[in-house]
């Protein structure tokens, strides 16, 4: 049997369907929608999860006028009748024909192609200034009000409003006019039909996160709160369903505010977890389709991990594209779709507590930290909170637990990073931080030392590591924390063949931090970190005795000795200031 054709790029669900691609049934997703008691929804999801093919399946599910005229050409769609009655009910149940949603009753189809839709996707405005993204959007919505243009020639308009739609498709409108416009579509359609119209809004946040990033954020917040709060606030007699779809919900800046009660439902809830990207059967089912059943481990590895309500999701995207690869190849398809500044931004501002705790993730460790499904975009390089939530939302992270704190009332959340996939995005903005401040061969040649066993010049380069990275007030009230997050950071580039550990407990303690070699026959390392206290009028030397003294007390050695390591060697790590020492215990009758 001949393989149908992989989806790339492909989220016109007309196309998806009748072009011979492989498709997975997503249309029960219509079935839930239907039965939601929301009337209007917002389901958030990562980029490339199948949000835009979702809103064009309900697009061809409801709309009743798939005409579409595209400005400039000579003549647009007029409906038989001279314009006075509205056109025939759609011809896209073909399309639904052999799909689940046909055999969900007969309740479901009865809302086929009985509704005008307004489908609007602001998934390509991403503008760098604010008067080019408004000047995307004026066209967007142009571009909409012409599918429609029948309505001018009818009788359903009056002349003022006629003269509305016409500076609206002609782009001479102000912008309280295009901020008004989605009401008044909604309004239109539904005088027009005398049925209830269905908003579909796709991508919403794609121009707010440009905004945020390139300095418009106030103005673009605005004009969004005023388009969709008047599409989708008090207009129940107008309005059937009205979907959104984006990244995160943003709040506080009071877009949703004023709509009649949505509901939400983010990644964390239960409803809608497996309409949005693939679930472990599908993936099964897909890798079995096209004879590489074999690979699921792997793929298992690179592409899933992803938690929506629970239940364990595969990014689309990244498993389209390994498919269509020609040998296969488990690479980063999805990271390398995006611009990552704003994460990149937002996690090299911070301090040095967040970059250990980056550092942790990235050695597949966990975190917990509260979560607010409701993201203040703005404050979000100050607020430490929803920077998480951000990073959860945005799909580059995965929750595996959840707590309330009974004194705050807080959710707690455990986090991780979900892949492989991702996190070949932590560790280039980590290389990218040090590569910065670093010239490449000095950390090869440090990171060589340290393996090699060569403790003298290892301690020759940190130093000079320290001088190029550090300044002074980089170190706080708990310059530990510091050095210790800086050296952890370093020692990711060995993770192909060193296993990295810290703050674990082994023997009667928990080390700063551990090197497992995955080869046994390779040196161990046990590393404790002290700083000198100039308050108690310590010395270099009496700091270095003392953390040599706890690795030995607290038998930290014991780990590795676990795993069979014979060769070990415990290090202190001791600093004063930007100044930098790293010692390992004196043989016997030789002096520090």
């Amino acid at each position: 049997m001949k393989m149908k054709k992989l989806p790339i790029g492909v989220s016109d669900f007309k196309k998806m369907v009748t072009g011979n691609y492989y498709y997975v049934d997503k249309t029960l997703f219509i079935k839930e929608v239907i039965d939601s008691g929301d009337t209007i929804l917002l389901i958030p999801r990562p980029r490339r999860f199948g949000k835009t093919l979702n809103i064009s399946m309900l697009k061809y599910f409801y709309d009743c006028c798939p005409a579409k005229w595209v400005p400039g050409s000579e003549q647009p769609p007029v409906p038989s009748g001279g314009g006075t009655e509205p056109p025939g009910n759609n011809n896209y149940k073909d399309l639904f024909a052999s799909l689940a949603i046909c055999e969900a009753g007969q309740e479901y189809l009865d809302k086929m192609g009985k509704h005008p839709v307004i489908l609007l996707s602001f998934k390509d405005i991403k503008d760098t200034d604010w008067e080019s993204c408004l000047d995307n959007i004026k066209k967007l919505i142009q571009a909409e009000y012409a599918r429609h243009y029948y309505l001018l020639e009818s009788q359903k308009l009056l002349p003022h409003e006629r003269d509305y739609f016409r500076k609206i498709i002609d782009l001479t409108g102000n912008k309280s006019d295009y901020a008004n416009s989605l009401e008044k579509l909604l309004i239109f359609l539904s005088r027009f039909y005398n049925k209830q119209a269905v908003i579909l809004i796709d991508e919403y946040d794609a121009p707010v996160h440009a905004g945020y990033h390139y300095g418009y954020y106030d103005e673009i917040i605005n004009f969004i709160r005023n388009f969709l709060g008047g599409g989708l606030k008090d207009v129940d007699q107008y309005l059937e369903k009205g979907i959104v779809t984006g990244i995160m919900r943003i709040a506080k800046e009071s877009i949703f505010s004023g709509f009649n009660n949505p509901g939400v439902y983010t990644l964390l809830s239960s409803k809608f977890n497996d309409c949005f990207g693939l679930t472990e059967e599908e993936v099964k089912t897909i890798l079995a389709n096209f004879q590489v059943s074999d690979m699921l481990d792997q793929v298992q590895l690179w592409y899933n991990g992803y938690r929506f309500g629970g239940k364990v999701i595969y990014n689309p995207w990244s498993i389209i594209n390994f498919l269509n690869s020609d040998e296969k190849e488990l690479l980063p398809y999805w990271i390398n779709t995006s611009n990552n500044e704003i994460i990149e931004t937002l996690l090299t501002r911070q301090g040095a507590e967040l970059k250990e705790e980056l550092e942790q993730l990235i050695r597949g460790e966990s975190i917990e930290k509260p979560i607010d499904e409701n993201i203040v975009l703005k404050y979000i390089d100050a607020d430490e909170e929803s920077l998480w939530s951000f990073l959860l939302m945005g799909g580059y992270l995965k929750q595996t637990g959840k707590r309330r704190d009974p004194a705050s009332g807080k959710f707690f959340y455990t986090l991780s990073i979900p892949n492989e996939e991702v996190k070949v995005t932590y560790t280039r903005i980590i290389d990218r931080y040090f590569s910065t401040k670093i010239e490449n061969e000095k950390l090869e040649v440090m990171l060589k030392a340290l393996i090699a066993g060569d403790i003298k010049l290892f301690e020759k380069m940190l130093k000079m590591v320290v001088l190029a990275v550090f300044s002074y007030h980089d170190f706080g009230n708990e310059p530990e924390k510091v050095y210790h997050a800086l050296v952890a950071g370093l020692l990711i580039w060995i993770s192909n063949t060193h296993e990295v550990k810290s703050n674990r407990e082994s023997g009667y303690g928990r080390y700063d931090i551990m090197i497992i070699p995955k080869d046994p026959a390779q040196t161990g390392y046990v590393i404790e970190f002290k700083s000198v206290d100039k308050d108690e009028n310590e010395t270099v030397e009496n700091a270095i005795k003392a953390a040599l003294a706890q690795i030995e007390a607290k038998q930290y050695e014991t780990e590795l000795v676990e795993r069979g390591i014979k060769n070990i060697k415990k290090l202190a790590i001791v600093f004063l200031g930007k100044e930098v020492f790293v010692k390992e215990p004196p043989m016997l009758g030789a002096r520090l």
